[in-house]
């Protein structure tokens, strides 16, 4: 073997490494949206009430977003390789268990358990991939990572709705999870071949207590978001939600006085002392509630207020999961030349077009030609590919190896906090109005928040300060290695 041959093995065991992590990332957001396609079959043959369907989708995000945080810090104590393969393995086995569930309950607790399998693959991923690649890597491996996690979501339905039409081996909605199991093992084949068999980072015990602040403060705010959003601002629903706002603000203060006694904390909270990662955090969390809220009111607009079919429907959403994948692929582009400004402009883009669209509408009294609007939703979702996919390197850039491992939990779970509070607040506008004047608020709605976004964006480093922070990180990183 040469040199150059042996030089070149390690980036390829990387790159191998990284696919296992993105076919782990494409089970866990698909298993988001597809089951809401197999809902009528499953309540049908499962005979589930409607809190039991509701339950079944919810279960799976609430065990996500309230176990990331513990799931990270375990995946530090012992290894995140072992980790990651222990949450493949449960992944798709949960996803077996659900398409073998014989009643509704069970399918319940199987959807929770995968849920909780999912956080433990998603909370490993970050540091996975920042330990994998070199910095100068990091923008075109958070391009793939985050236009794979983007695009499954958005395939969920269609794949839902190909895989009940096909009925392959009769199984009906319960293929919709078993096919994860050749998926799964495929991912924990490359994976148990090619992750580095890495180190636990310390030798710390679980936060038991943070575990189970973080966990019933997140449960309380992101169920009560959730109730919200299904059944209004009501006055108990409000006091679950600011429940857990006072749980979450407990468990912050606990994290602070964990850490000054030198004990190991579940968040080291001075990853928000770094402008980057504290203003990155605003943008994440705002931008992913932006986007959940704009995802759901888009298929009800399109189908409920402007008439189409769910196939049209289909064909619009996929243009724009198109215009998305062009603009991750074109910010490795823009970003280089135009840095932050990339990012301002790419959201600022999608406002534009999610706002020109809501006065279209309201001109055209929603009577909307797809055809027309082929250009602008392409465009919105070449913005949003623009800003999302580059965000989260650039806010990760100043910070040290052991700081981007932190991060790991940490960022998935804003995304979720974001997700939640989003949907229910921006959907609030959506069904304040009844048909089209709805949809065209929410339209204004999601212009004007793409907007703000845009100016706080201009509140990131440049690319001067993110690479004398970068520079700084290294050399901490070679002396402490040292």
């Amino acid at each position: 073997m040469t040199v150059t041959e042996r030089s070149r093995t390690p980036e390829l065991g990387a790159w191998l490494a990284f696919g296992a992590c993105l076919i782990a990332v494409f089970m866990q957001m698909i298993d988001v949206t597809i089951v809401n396609t197999a809902l009528p079959n499953l309540t049908a043959d499962l005979g589930a009430s409607r809190s039991a369907q509701l339950l079944v989708i919810s279960g799976y995000a609430l065990a996500f977003a309230c176990t990331l945080l513990t799931a990270a810090r375990i995946g530090a104590m012992v290894g995140r390789r072992t980790m990651f393969l222990v949450s493949v393995a449960a992944f798709t086995a949960a996803s077996v268990w659900c398409g073998l569930a014989d009643g509704a309950a069970e399918l319940v607790i199987a959807r929770v358990a995968q849920g909780a399998a999912g956080a433990g693959m998603a909370a490993q991923t970050i540091a996975i991939l920042t330990a994998g690649f070199p910095r100068e890597r990091h923008p075109l491996v958070f391009a793939l990572y985050g236009g794979v996690a983007g695009f499954a979501g958005m395939l969920g339905p269609i794949v839902g709705g190909v895989l009940l039409t096909l009925d392959i081996g009769g199984w009906g909605w319960r293929s919709v999870f078993l096919i994860n199991l050749p998926i799964g093992l495929f991912a924990f084949a490359l994976a148990w071949k090619f992750l580095d068999r890495n180190r636990p980072e310390g030798r710390h015990r679980l936060d038991l207590v943070g575990a189970g602040l973080s966990g019933l403060g997140l449960f309380a705010l992101i169920a009560g978001m959730a109730q919200i959003q299904q059944h209004g601002w009501r006055l108990h629903l409000v006091a679950v939600v600011g429940a857990g706002v006072a749980l979450t603000v407990v468990f912050l203060a606990q994290q602070r006085r964990r850490t000054a006694r030198g004990a190991s904390p579940l968040v080291h909270l001075e990853l928000f002392g770094n402008t980057g990662f504290r203003v990155g955090s605003v943008l994440v969390g705002a931008f992913f509630g932006l986007f959940t809220a704009f995802v759901f009111a888009a298929s009800i607009t399109m189908q409920d207020v402007l008439g189409y079919s769910p196939l049209l429907t289909g064909m619009v959403m996929t243009l724009f999961a198109l215009g998305a994948g062009a603009g991750a692929i074109g910010s490795l582009i823009l970003v280089p030349r135009f840095d932050i400004w990339a990012l301002a402009g790419g959201i600022a883009l999608f406002g534009g077009c999610i706002g020109a669209g809501g006065v279209y509408l309201y001109l055209v009294d929603g009577v909307a030609s797809a055809l027309l609007c082929a250009g602008p939703v392409f465009a919105a979702g070449f913005g949003v590919g623009v800003f999302g996919v580059q965000l989260q390197p650039m806010m990760l850039s100043g910070l040290d190896a052991d700081r981007m491992a932190e991060a790991s939990g940490v960022l998935p779970t804003i995304e979720q906090v974001g997700n939640a509070v989003g949907l229910a607040v921006l959907t609030t506008v959506f069904f304040s109005s009844h048909s089209l004047g709805g949809a065209i608020m929410m339209m204004g709605a999601i212009c004007g928040v793409a907007l703000l976004l845009a100016a706080l964006t201009s509140a990131m480093p440049g690319r001067e300060q993110r690479e004398a922070a970068a520079a700084d990180a290294s050399t901490a990183e070679v002396l402490g290695g040292a």
